[in-house]
């Protein structure tokens, strides 16, 4: 009986190890290749779409050029290629070069106008300044940047308009003319005034910085200390219909710290301001996404938030559904923004810098959805 007990020990013992040894390593495909099925399928080039894919290893995939009007101007395995752009004569756009297979059409604005980059796929033709009777053009207008204006001499800008010199500002140097000798006193002793607020002011802002060190360092510790609780009285509860689509998406937070300077300073002490840090579900910004943004709208949304047409396309092929789809697209963006910014991320815990929640709220207000933006605004106390 002994002998048999050391026997059953010895095999509970090397029956992992053995498993471990046994799992074969996963497979990895060369450079322009994917895995489908245990098999490395080649991609197809710019300008080809995907036909059939590879069924057996050693074989090819079979890809077919893309139809006029359409192009592909990447290595991909998708059955669909894009459709080419037009140039919008009505938004001052001329054709630059045709679509072709592998590159889409090439637009820029008509003279007179500047192409205004409004994120890396959208752009808008604005019409050239012109310089004011006051100001003096410095910078010509191109089709990549505006006309650089400034004031003329004897001018100087003021709340954006020049106005004529009175008294001696930078601007206006030829009015700062040297006091005559009996009053060297008073120009020292004005001289030692002005040192006097200069050091002042320097003193002030040190203070300042200072106590800014300390509370972030105090809120640092804290949150070290504290785990944050999930914000749910913040984001409200999604429709059931849609929490079924997604049940199986792991919850993401996007923490949000965006204080004003006052509230930081008026609470230099122990206690954390009351805004730091605000927590957001990412489902829950997403579905109020959804229930706001007019369906027709959240696909130019989400490119004019730097989602590629290759994510666009995937999404809708992956997901019949168009709400799913559009879920999966505003999740990409937000997975993509976590990674962007140093928050690791999608994961339980990333974090989204607060300018590119501005960003979002900067874009819905350039489509003339301002009340989506309130609507956010409100919804999660951004101020």
């Amino acid at each position: 009986m002994g002998a048999l007990s050391v026997l059953l020990l010895l095999a509970c013992l090397l029956t992992p190890t053995l498993a471990l040894i046994a799992t074969p390593n996963e497979k990895t495909c060369p450079d322009g290749d994917y895995l489908e099925n245990g098999i490395c399928c080649n991609k197809c080039p710019p300008g080809f779409k995907l036909v059939e894919k590879c069924l057996a290893e050693g074989m090819r995939s079979n890809c077919t050029p893309c139809p006029t009007g359409q192009f592909m101007e990447q290595m991909n395995y998708s059955p669909k290629c894009m459709q080419c752009k037009s140039c919008n004569k009505k938004k001052h756009e001329v054709e630059v070069s045709k679509c072709q297979r592998h590159q889409n059409t090439r637009c820029h604005c008509e003279d007179g106008y500047y192409t205004f980059v409004i994120d890396s796929e959208t752009t808008e033709c604005i019409k050239c300044k012109l310089c004011r009777s006051d100001e003096r053009e410095v910078q010509k207008c191109t089709t990549e940047r505006n006309t650089v204006c400034e004031c003329k001499a004897n001018f100087f800008r003021v709340n954006g308009k020049c106005e004529p010199c009175k008294s001696c500002v930078a601007d206006c140097k030829h009015l700062c003319k040297s006091l005559p000798s009996h009053n060297s006193k008073d120009s020292e002793e004005s001289g030692n005034g002005y040192l006097v607020h200069v050091l002042t002011g320097a003193v002030v802002v040190a203070v300042m910085l200072l106590m800014l060190l300390i509370l972030y360092m105090a809120t640092k510790r804290l949150i070290k200390k504290s785990p944050l609780k999930s914000s749910s009285q913040t984001a409200e509860a999604s429709p059931e219909s849609s929490e079924a689509l997604f049940q199986n998406e792991e919850v993401s937070i996007i923490a949000v710290i965006d204080c004003p300077e006052s509230a930081l300073l008026g609470k230099a002490n122990s206690k954390l301001p009351d805004c730091v840090p605000l927590e957001i579900k990412t489902h829950d910004l997403i579905y109020t996404l959804l229930d706001s943004v007019p369906v027709t709208q959240v696909k130019q949304l989400v490119r004019s938030l730097g989602v590629t047409e290759t994510v666009i396309e995937r999404a809708e092929l992956d997901h019949r559904a168009s709400k799913e789809a559009h879920y999966q697209m505003l999740k990409a963006w937000a997975d993509s923004s976590s990674q962007a910014s140093g928050g690791g991320g999608g994961g339980r815990g990333g974090m989204l810098h607060s300018a590119l929640l501005q960003e979002l709220l900067l874009k819905l207000k350039h489509m003339h959805l301002g009340a989506v933006a309130e609507e956010l605004e409100t919804k999660y106390s951004i101020h």
